[in-house]
């Protein structure tokens, strides 16, 4: 048994707060955390492959996948199904490797939800001006401003959210909310119930005293 179970660790944030930099943060900070692979009914486009950059599946063995329960949560996206296999995820947590969950609120309501949401850690991501947060999104030069405008149109939907997560961070300066992430990842490690050796320690505790009666 590992010295732990893992953690389901879910970033959510509007387009443009951070979230995907101080994803590949974390990674980098810690090597074992490890990205949930999405499953997903669309085509792979060139160079994608299947169970690194998705598990691409039919439609009708996602929808059995989803009957079966053996989706943490999923969503139906532009004539697509996406979702979080729940197999490699229980896998994970039995080995003591967390996962990290890029998703919305709704997939982070229904990781919470299921029989896997006691080892969820969720945290969301705020910007620290709706102004600041439209410059991100010009900066970056990959949208055209159609697609800004929806994105920023999107976001206040996201952000009203934030009051149902564990943690809520401002992102107003990178390297302040990258220590931050690893003290809330580092703390949680040590919940209780993360900690399946305990009650064999208690009882051997407890054992070593009566021998002493």
């Amino acid at each position: 048994m590992a010295d732990r179970r893992g953690l389901l660790i879910i970033l959510s944030s509007p387009s443009g707060a951070g979230k995907s930099t101080l994803a590949k943060r974390l990674r980098a900070w810690d090597d074992s955390i490890r990205f949930s692979v999405s499953a997903t009914t669309r085509a792979p486009r060139p160079g994608e492959v299947d169970g690194q950059d998705y598990h691409f599946s039919s439609v009708d063995d996602f929808k059995t996948a989803v009957a079966e329960g053996e989706m943490l949560e999923h969503a139906h996206v532009f004539g697509n199904f996406y979702g979080s296999p729940k197999g490699p995820v229980r896998d994970a947590i039995h080995a003591g490797q967390d996962v990290l969950f890029d998703i919305d609120w709704q997939g982070a309501q229904q990781i919470r939800n299921s029989d896997l949401g006691q080892h969820t850690l969720s945290i969301f991501l705020l910007p620290p001006s709706i102004h600041e947060l439209r410059r991100r999104l010009e900066s970056r030069a990959q949208d055209d401003e159609a697609t800004i405008k929806r994105r920023m149109e999107k976001s206040w939907d996201e952000i009203s959210h934030w009051g149902s997560y564990d943690h809520v961070l401002i992102n107003d300066d990178l390297d302040a909310t990258e220590q931050a992430l690893r003290t809330i990842i580092t703390a949680t490690r040590l919940r209780r119930i993360q900690q399946p050796h305990l009650m064999e320690h208690v009882r051997g505790l407890q054992a070593e005293f009566e021998d002493m009666q």
